[in-house]
């Protein structure tokens, strides 16, 4: 069925309005912030669905209530960190005139003290998530430029030791200083794997069930 023709005027003139470059600026700052909602609830609703059910207790619907939250929370805060950003980027740009390599990151840190400052464990995991990839690209940056001498072989074996034998180091010795999640997982694999009572809790459940 066609649609009315006041809603197809309606749509012409919006449509007419996205492609005046002159709005091009204002407008990318909303579609950024769509953007960043809709990333943001891709990213966290299946992870939050998998370690809710997987690790946390309580009803249905307290498992439900988290994941929605740890949802919102996610993709509330990136779409506003990407409107903040790409707002401050702009305005930059237009008080002096052009775009400089600083403005990224001056507009980033900003961006990121007001959305992401906030110590919760979702800001958290999504900092430290961008940490292990920030250091990452500033080896591979040192060695483009120069300051890092390029590896004769690749030290991805070496790194992946370290980083797997840090990492149960803590674990075993210095619990607390781990995230919760990575705790529970932790947890699940190397603790949960020494105890069983019969068949039922060895091969098909983590942990024996309560006798009806």
């Amino acid at each position: 069925m066609a649609a009315p023709p006041q809603l197809r005027t309606l749509l012409f003139a919006v449509n007419a309005l996205l492609r005046k470059r002159r709005y091009h600026a204002a407008l990318a700052l909303l579609k950024g912030f769509r953007n960043g909602a809709v990333y943001g609830a891709k990213i966290r609703a299946p992870h939050a669905l998998v370690m809710t059910f997987l690790f946390r207790s309580g009803s249905l619907r307290e498992k439900l209530r988290a994941i929605l939250q740890a949802t919102y929370t996610h993709s509330w805060n990136l779409a506003r960190f990407v409107f903040f950003y790409k707002g401050l980027c702009a305005l930059q740009s237009h008080i002096q005139g052009e775009t400089y390599q600083a403005h990224s990151f001056v507009s980033a840190f900003i961006a990121g003290l007001l959305v992401f400052g906030n110590n919760n464990n979702i800001n958290s995991q999504i900092n430290m998530y961008l940490l292990s990839r920030v250091l990452f690209a500033l080896c591979r940056l040192g060695v483009e430029k120069g300051f890092i001498p390029e590896p004769r072989s690749d030290p991805f074996p070496w790194f992946t030791g370290l980083v797997w034998g840090l990492v149960l180091w803590l674990f075993e010795y210095h619990r607390p200083t781990l995230q919760p999640s990575l705790q529970s997982s932790m947890t699940y694999l190397y603790e949960d794997s020494n105890v069983w009572h019969d068949l039922s809790d060895f091969l098909i459940y983590n942990k024996s069930q309560p006798s009806k």
